[in-house]
């Protein structure tokens, strides 16, 4: 390497270190928070990160008994917790949890969009219909409830969180529907965050790589059912390929924290990230390999939720299993 390279490279260095060390750490004692997809999973460990940083957290999902559940866990860890039941694809429902935010905890200072689902399974078997729904929860949602939250952000010079995925850099076989809406969202986090910053509005997106949350049973399983939830299911549940739920939940706060505007979570996420920016075409040509390993197409395009694709192999994993009932999931 030259020398006007390793002064770029040193120059680029000093001056991560010197924001990192002289920007001021967002404190979130006492402020209010909305977390979507906050009942189960990642979103509920979010929120246990979250308020015993001394958050006060209004959560939204779609279930009302999911999200019981959760509120109480929360305030058997002391936090303040109010619970909103709806649908982040309407946008009357997305109004009202920002207003009842506002509402339970006097403001509200920063967004987390969390909420997402997942769908598995060969791109002959996904419909037009499952890319749409897929883009309107993963994607759209996020832009709803950006718009309905701003205002009240602008005020209190808040900030947003938001979860993408590894498959927002890296698109995979058999997640394709997926990938898209993650890679919309990375890019939407992108621009929010350029266009924001000078209203005082802070976007962090994070991109995760596998979480042992005991999600997978939600997901939206296509193709040959059993192979392909037994292949993502047991992927999900790997100690070395996955990450520790409680452990990803951190780290993401820790970038709201410092600001950050993007964090991959995981070796395996910053892994695949570098090796598909430096070596794109064989990056490329080793996931078109993979493809080939992959379960083939079924003749049908019908969908299961992924608990009614259990097999041996996925019912009696103990990490799995663990997960599952830690995080609310069952």
């Amino acid at each position: 390497m030259g020398l006007p390279k390793r002064l770029l490279l040193a120059a680029g260095i000093g001056a991560v270190a010197a924001r990192r060390a002289f920007n001021t750490p967002y404190d979130l004692q006492g402020r209010s928070v909305l977390i979507t997809g906050g009942s189960r999973g990642l979103g509920l460990m979010l929120a246990r990160e979250l308020s015993d940083r001394g958050a006060a957290m209004t959560l939204m999902a779609r279930h009302a008994d999911a999200l019981e559940r959760a509120a109480a866990d929360l305030r058997s860890r002391g936090a303040r917790v109010h619970t909103v039941a709806g649908d982040v694809t309407v946008q009357s429902d997305v109004d009202r949890a920002v207003q009842e935010a506002v509402n339970a905890h006097g403001g509200l200072d920063v967004l987390v969009s969390n909420a997402s689902i997942i769908q598995v399974g060969p791109l002959a078997n996904l419909t037009d219909d499952d890319f749409h729904e897929i883009m309107e929860i993963n994607a759209f949602a996020t832009l709803r409830l950006t718009r309905a939250a701003l205002p009240h952000l602008r005020t209190r010079r808040g900030r947003i969180l938001i979860v993408g995925s590894v498959g927002s850099k890296v698109a995979v076989p058999h997640l394709t529907s997926y990938c898209m809406s993650k890679f919309a969202v990375g890019g939407l986090a992108q621009a929010l965050r350029a266009e924001l910053a000078r209203e005082g509005v802070i976007v962090t997106a994070v991109h995760p790589s596998l979480m042992r949350t005991g999600s997978p049973r939600h997901a939206h399983v296509k193709g040959q059912h059993a192979k392909e939830y037994a292949l993502f299911a047991t992927l999900d549940n790997l100690p070395v390929l996955s990450l520790d739920a409680p452990t990803a939940a951190r780290r993401m706060v820790a970038a709201l924290v410092r600001g950050d505007a993007e964090a991959m979570i995981g070796g395996p996420a910053l892994m695949l990230r570098y090796a598909q920016a430096l070596a794109p075409q064989l990056t490329a040509d080793i996931l078109a390999l993979s493809n080939r390993l992959l379960p083939a197409p079924a003749p049908h395009d019908h969908m299961v939720p992924g608990a009614h694709a259990e097999s041996d192999l996925t019912r009696h994993n103990p990490i799995k299993r663990r997960a599952e009932a830690e995080f609310n999931e069952l």
